[in-house]
């Protein structure tokens, strides 16, 4: 193990921010968030409608964030399609959220892997756990197991979806809702852009969303295992996220722009 991560074992201690109090101010402000969110989603489906298809698709990779994204289309029934990337990485906790969120929902979830052939190529060449060794080698590791298998979701997309928040990084401190990505060549929507973190969890308690395991045993962000470890009370949130790396430049590819 190296220096600085965190075993996945659960602690005895659970996440108070997962549990926020449901003040009548937060409630409502979270009410009124959603509503807006909603409004944002339907008109996207209305100018992304193709014939009888609407061409655009959300990006679940099964964060809070990205639940409360699941939850409003589904409920809904917001003719957006939802896929997830399995890198092969995955904690075991994210494919059971996986296989929770079809249940619960009653859906199916379309999943993209990488490419069988690159990562046996990147093991044979630099080994299983490589992606510690250089930024280099991690950002390599990113790009086959997240960026080419988002670039195929995408592909003949007019517009995507994501749960980013601006509060989540120094890398998203400019996040509006609406952008072009020029790095895919479509539209790109952040619904949850403003909201907060005690936001995001009132309206997942409020609402009785299912929601990772790991959040609740201190892993505000949960990415590949290897690269995920909790956060101390007060850490950012995504200080567990490729944590021997500048916070600066910690992103994995899929949201950098060019």
């Amino acid at each position: 193990m190296m220096s600085g991560e965190v075993s996945f074992l659960k602690t005895t201690v659970s996440n108070p921010a997962t549990s926020p109090s449901l003040t009548d101010a937060l409630v409502t402000t979270v009410s009124t968030k959603a509503s807006a969110v909603l409004a944002l989603l339907k008109n996207a489906t209305v100018e992304f409608k193709s014939g009888e298809l609407v061409n655009m698709s959300f990006a679940n990779s099964f964060g809070a964030e990205d639940m409360v994204l699941t939850d409003i289309i589904l409920k809904n029934k917001l003719p957006i399609e939802i896929f997830s990337l399995d890198t092969g990485r995955l904690p075991t906790e994210t494919y059971d959220l996986m296989a929770q969120t079809e249940a619960h929902y009653n859906t199916k979830l379309n999943v993209y892997f990488p490419q069988a052939s690159t990562v046996e190529f990147y093991v044979k060449n630099h080994g299983i756990n490589a992606f510690y060794e250089s930024i280099a080698l991690r950002k390599d590791c990113c790009h086959m197991r997240k960026v080419e298998p988002l670039q195929r979701a995408l592909k003949g997309k007019a517009a995507w979806v994501t749960g980013m928040r601006t509060a989540q990084a120094t890398t998203r401190s400019s996040l509006p809702v609406r952008e072009f990505d020029e790095g895919n060549q479509l539209e790109k929507f952040n619904p949850l852009s403003d909201w907060t973190e005690q936001e995001v969890w009132a309206y997942i308690r409020l609402h009785q969303v299912p929601y990772s395991a790991l959040h609740d045993q201190f892993y505000p962000s949960i990415g590949c295992a290897p690269c995920t470890r909790a956060v101390a009370m007060g850490e950012d949130v995504r200080a567990g996220r490729w944590w021997w790396e500048d916070p600066t430049s910690k992103e994995c590819g899929l949201h950098v722009k060019k």
